[in-house]
């Protein structure tokens, strides 16, 4: 038979009609996968049953309802080691949070709130030396995330729109766990004292968050305050860059609300 026969073709989209898979009847026909695949979509395609466009709604553009909590979250994270890039041959941005491997809740928690901000994009993993890349693909990566731009962050201006404000306002503690959480640890310090004659060891708890733009420690800071968490600035040489949390008030809120990595 003619491979491309009216015949053939008509007996399998019989099959294909009845529920036979597609590398079935390829093998039955001896017919390329891709022309079986390419003769299903144009039959669904002529009876009206193909899909519609895959076009999800944004909060900012079509007024769709945001999950504001796991926002705050996905916000914080971004702002600490997210990433966000438009490759010539995809159709939309990709917004990339890196994660340790280390830390395997830590990623099933961006995980989450990616779906929660984007219940109708795909979320997947790509696995790095060391780490993984939890991306999701969105036309309206901007929208959500207008602090986007040419650069490195720490060397441009960092500020959020008001509707992200009021966001992080009404959660802070999710966009304190963001930021700990992507360039943030909690560690145990330990000193030695000399109690009755006898030197003895004390460890204590501390939390540090460490990024290099003056305007996201700020954003940190200002969170901070918001909730009643006592911190420091803790320079290396003459640089800023780390926010310290160590006392014991403090640690025992974050301790509450945010908690090591795990």
């Amino acid at each position: 038979m003619n491979l491309h026969s009216t015949e053939v073709r008509q007996k399998a989209l019989t099959l294909l009609r009845g529920g036979i898979r597609n590398a079935e009847v390829a093998r039955t026909f001896n017919v390329p996968p891709g022309t079986i695949a390419y003769w299903k979509h144009l039959d669904r395609a002529k009876r009206g049953e193909c899909p519609g466009k895959h076009d999800p709604q944004c909060p900012r553009c079509d007024g769709r309802d945001l999950d504001t909590v796991a926002y705050s979250y996905l916000l914080g994270l971004y702002l600490g080691d997210g990433h966000i890039s438009h490759y010539s041959g995809h159709r939309a941005p990709n917004l990339m949070i890196t994660c340790d491997e280390s830390w395997p809740g830590l990623m099933d928690a961006c995980e989450l709130a990616m779906h929660a901000v984007f219940p109708d994009n795909s979320v997947c993993r790509v696995r790095k030396t060391g780490c993984r890349n939890v991306k999701v693909y969105s036309k309206h990566l901007h929208c959500l995330f207008p602090q986007h731009g040419p650069g490195k962050k720490h060397e441009r201006l960092i500020a959020l729109e008001p509707w992200q404000q009021a966001i992080v306002d009404a959660h802070p503690w999710e966009f304190i766990r963001g930021l700990i959480h992507s360039d943030g640890c909690r560690i145990t310090n330990w000193t030695t004292r000399l109690v009755a004659g006898e030197r003895k060891r004390y460890e204590y708890p501390r939390y540090f968050f460490a990024n290099k733009s003056d305007d996201i420690r700020k954003l940190f800071t200002d969170a901070l305050d918001k909730v009643g968490v006592e911190w420091t600035t803790l320079a290396r040489g003459s640089d800023p860059f780390n926010i310290s949390i160590a006392r014991k008030a403090s640690v025992a809120l974050m301790d509450t609300h945010v908690g090591p990595k795990h």
